[in-house]
């Protein structure tokens, strides 16, 4: 069907709840959706796409058909598009792969056995403690189990190794038994094993109770050596649960989840709490998404479709469409109540955090960012109000002396990070005289102009996401027109300054935007600030001392700038140059005795 044909289809279904499902033309399902009135929903895809984003625009290109389901309520079309997603899994719905397996740890037999983590048994003799589902906490186990009974994470093999080098760095720092180094025997290796093991199975409790009691044991016996040894293992041990408290909640089990969307991906990240301390933690790369709370909606119906023990609390970085649908769908699943929260403060905000800056980690890494750039790109994204946290920031700033040699630099930063492959000089053209606000307007209209007329390889071609102006609201005011009249949208403001010339605020709108107290935005502003201040006084400067250089050797007739430099280099100033006679003039390479003549007559007014 054509696109005419689908929306006067769409214009006939009623005004209920129910599902639509989208087909191409091999009638392969590629989006399942949900409305509470199918109508109007389904007609919005046929039509304008002004208000679509670029994923709905080609999934719309893509369909030739349409079929639909009606139901009686909206939580019904909810767990009906729920289950259709799940059966049918279209290409255009937000899908989250679950390649999570079963997660063993492993201990190896023989008179050296070793403790690590796995993801499947093998038919080798060795002990394997699980199965476990979360991934993190089998690595989090077995890592501190090494770490506090000094056990070995090398890849040397025992008995073959013992007792033939010296320790490695992990022994001379007395973290590790070394065995390598036969510090110990192969009794007191394998008792410590043993006990690892049994802190895997009972838990730091009873392992803390089983070694206290030995250690008073070994102390009765005068047996101090041993008896400290035990000591230390049991204030590992109680230190470990001390850490555990720092990333711990007062409540029994929550998950926590946060959607960091950039330009290209973005990232929803999963953090889980069981019996009140950190058990898991998981994340995805998906599309970025240009309706937030839409795709919290999808994205945590479809993680709890995969993931089927729900708590009794979740926490949400952001709006959730439909949250009373979806937490009625959660309840009916789990048997029992639930209930999201958005943290506003105390230590449900501090957990909230971790989980965005674990995203945004993530996010960066995919985008081959650092993580700190992403949060401080994010950060100024919400200061300022930008959908998205802005890829490419394109900044300008005025130099000249006292209204003399007026130029522009434009520094442009790509992810948070100096792009100066595209940084960019104006000599500005339109004014003598000392007009900053006249300079931006004309310095502006020029690099639009270059964006509007310039072949595909220029950088000028890359319209950037946000323009920041040296200067208050009268250069913001001055450069509006420009992109008005352009018909480009692309959101300006000003940085402005304190008398000690560094970043106080951002203008914008007739007012000021503090951004002090936003550490990571104020950071990032700052240095884009003084970097484009550095990069256009550099190029005054330049232009500057041509301009002085000009006014004297360059207006002589028959020199050039060549001629002027090896001037310069012979008699080192013009001071000089001017006080020498025509014959010594005449010594110096490159001048003649024309030109000779030519630069005594300009200095004696001849």
């Amino acid at each position: 069907m054509t696109e005419k044909e689908l929306r006067k289809k769409a214009m006939a279904l009623p005004l209920q709840p129910g599902v639509y499902i989208m087909k191409d033309k091999s009638k392969k399902i590629i989006y399942i959706g949900k409305a509470k009135k199918l109508k109007n929903r389904v007609s919005s895809y046929f039509g304008s796409h002004s208000g679509h984003s670029l994923k709905v625009i080609r999934m719309v290109q893509n369909v030739d058909d349409f079929d639909y389901i009606l139901v009686d309520t909206e939580f019904e079309a909810l767990v009906l598009e729920c289950s259709l997603i799940k059966q049918h899994m279209p290409k255009y719905n937000i899908l989250l792969k679950d390649d999570k397996g079963y997660n063993y740890i492993k201990i190896t037999k023989g008179d050296f056995p070793r403790i690590s983590e796995c993801k499947r048994i093998d038919n080798d003799g060795a002990e394997y403690i699980g199965p476990y589902i979360s991934g993190y906490s089998v690595k989090q186990a077995a890592q501190e189990v090494l770490r506090i009974f000094k056990l070995p994470r090398c890849s040397k093999s025992f008995p073959r190794d013992y007792g033939k080098s010296r320790p490695c760095l992990n022994g001379f720092m007395g973290i590790c038994c070394a065995p390598c180094a036969g510090k110990i025997s192969q009794e007191e290796f394998k008792k410590t094993t043993e006990d690892a093991v049994a802190f895997l199975k009972g838990g730091s409790k009873a392992a803390v109770r089983e070694m206290t009691q030995r250690m008073n044991e070994l102390s009765e016996e005068l047996r101090f050596e041993e008896a400290a040894a035990l000591r230390d293992r049991i204030r590992s041990v109680k230190n470990l649960e001390e850490r555990q408290k720092v990333v711990s909640i007062n409540v029994p089990e929550e998950d926590v989840f946060a959607l960091v969307c950039g330009k290209k991906k973005a990232c929803f990240e999963v953090i889980r709490f069981k019996n009140g301390k950190l058990s898991d933690t998981e994340y995805w790369l998906i599309d970025s998404q240009d309706d937030p709370a839409s795709a919290r909606l999808e994205l945590i119906e479809r993680y709890y479709s995969i993931r089927n023990d729900i708590p009794s609390r979740i926490a949400v970085d952001g709006d959730i469409e439909d949250e009373e649908l979806l937490r009625e769908l959660l309840e009916k699943q789990r048997g029992k109540k639930t209930e999201f929260i958005h943290p506003q403060k105390g230590e449900h905000l501090s957990i909230l955090n971790m989980c965005i800056k674990n995203a945004n980690e993530h996010l960066a890494q995919s985008e081959g960012r650092l993580g700190r750039e992403f949060a401080a790109l994010e950060e100024l994204a919400s200061l300022l109000g930008l959908p998205k946290p802005p890829e490419y920031i394109e900044s300008y700033d005025i130099s000249h002396t006292f209204g003399a040699d007026n130029v522009a630099g434009m520094v442009v930063f790509h992810n948070g990070r100096p792009m100066r492959s595209a940084y960019k000089r104006f000599a500005v053209k339109g004014f003598d005289g000392q007009n900053d606000v006249g300079s931006m307007n004309e310095v502006l209209r020029r690099r639009f102009e270059h964006y509007k007329n310039d072949d595909e390889s220029s950088t000028f071609k890359i319209l950037p996401d946000l323009i920041l102006l040296d200067g208050g609201q009268p250069q913001v005011n001055a450069v509006l027109p420009v992109i008005r009249d352009m018909r480009l949208s692309v959101p300006v403001f000003g940085m402005v300054k304190d008398s000690k010339h560094r970043t106080r605020a951002i203008a914008y709108g007739g007012g000021e935007i503090e951004i002090n107290s936003h550490r990571a935005a104020f950071t990032l502003v700052s240095r884009i600030q003084e970097e484009v201040h550095r990069f256009a006084v550099s190029y005054h400067h330049k232009k500057h001392a041509k301009s002085t250089f000009s006014s004297g050797l360059l207006k002589i007739e028959g020199i050039g700038e060549k001629k002027a430099k090896a001037l310069l280099r012979h008699f080192k100033t013009v001071s000089k140059i001017k006080e020498t006679s025509v014959e010594e003039l005449c010594e110096c390479p490159l001048i003649g005795e024309k030109d000779a003549r030519n630069i005594y007559n300009f200095y004696h007014n001849l």
